[in-house]
């Protein structure tokens, strides 16, 4: 299959869980808007994906996340009175929120798993080539991550994901691959197994929150059977896909900063501040007056 030449331009962010993890915080705010220093975790998604090229973004919520929208969107009360208050520099950052893409929202109404918000996102996406970010995940990188992922589908074709290597007790927590190395950090996959007991995983390639997918995926996860939980899994709609074109995995180059539990957003948190040059002292400052240090 010959390689797509066509730039990305979509790209999707199914952030219609519940969040339950971070219960009571999240009862009433999206887990997505929680903050990782002075932003909400969403916005350095949407900076990746803006970062790679993507002018197109498409929300996947459901009930309870109009914070999301609501941030996305023009703040013209905010923005003049920071003005009249001198305050420009302000006010042109919150009005560049709204300008980093066009944004979308498509509802999924029941939390049927990671296919099924993918497959909501069919109308706004279906095209040529998408990119898919998780935001529980902040990756730091010099390149935004979808963009690497993007350039070993623009010399490659096929599909590409975001690889990782964990250790072999973390295997069953993650989606693992059987690949074949293929060299500079590129592998064509064979097959995808989702969190596999460690004894059985075949690799320790981990896939990681961020894709980049054909949009013939679509056909195949209206195929799949739903499986645990009655969900629709995108690791099952990934393996139907390879019946009929190649997915590569690609071991990206960046720092990830899981945020999808309360320990890995505390300590991504406390690892921004202390590179936060304004920030660090005062948690070197907490650190003393605790007799930690």
């Amino acid at each position: 299959m010959g390689c797509s030449s066509a730039p990305l331009r979509h790209c999707l962010f199914p952030v219609a869980g519940l969040g339950t993890r971070f219960l009571p915080a999240t009862k009433e705010t999206p887990k997505e808007m929680l903050p990782l220093i002075d932003r909400p975790l969403i916005h350095y998604g949407v900076e990746e994906a803006c970062g790679a090229g993507c002018r197109d973004v498409v929300f996947v919520t459901g009930r309870g996340k109009r914070s999301i929208e609501d941030y996305f969107d023009r703040s013209p009360d905010l923005e003049g009175l920071l003005e009249t208050r001198g305050k420009l520099d302000l006010a042109e950052m919150v009005r560049g929120i709204s300008e980093m893409a066009r944004f979308s929202y498509v509802r999924q109404s029941e939390p049927l798993g990671l296919g099924h918000a993918v497959l909501c996102g069919r109308t706004c996406c279906n095209g040529d080539h998408f990119g898919v970010i998780l935001p529980d995940d902040v990756i730091l990188s010099h390149v935004p991550v979808l963009a690497q992922l993007d350039q070993v589908r623009l010399r490659f074709g096929g599909s590409v994901l975001a690889l990782e290597e964990v250790s072999e007790e973390d295997t069953s927590r993650y989606g693992i691959v059987d690949a074949e190395d293929l060299g500079g950090g590129v592998f064509r996959i064979r097959d995808l197994v989702e969190k596999p007991d460690p004894k059985d995983a075949p690799s320790r390639l981990a896939i990681m929150g961020r894709y980049v997918l054909s949009s013939r995926i679509f056909d195949h996860l209206e195929r799949v059977l739903p499986g645990s939980g009655g969900e629709i899994q995108l690791t099952d709609g990934l393996k139907s896909l390879l019946s009929e074109e190649p997915i590569y995995g690609y071991i990206y180059q960046g720092e990830r900063l899981d945020c999808g539990t309360k320990e890995g957003w505390l300590k991504a948190t406390v690892t921004m501040a202390l590179r936060d040059r304004g920030l660090r002292e005062i948690v070197m400052d907490v650190l003393r007056s605790e007799g930690v240090i």
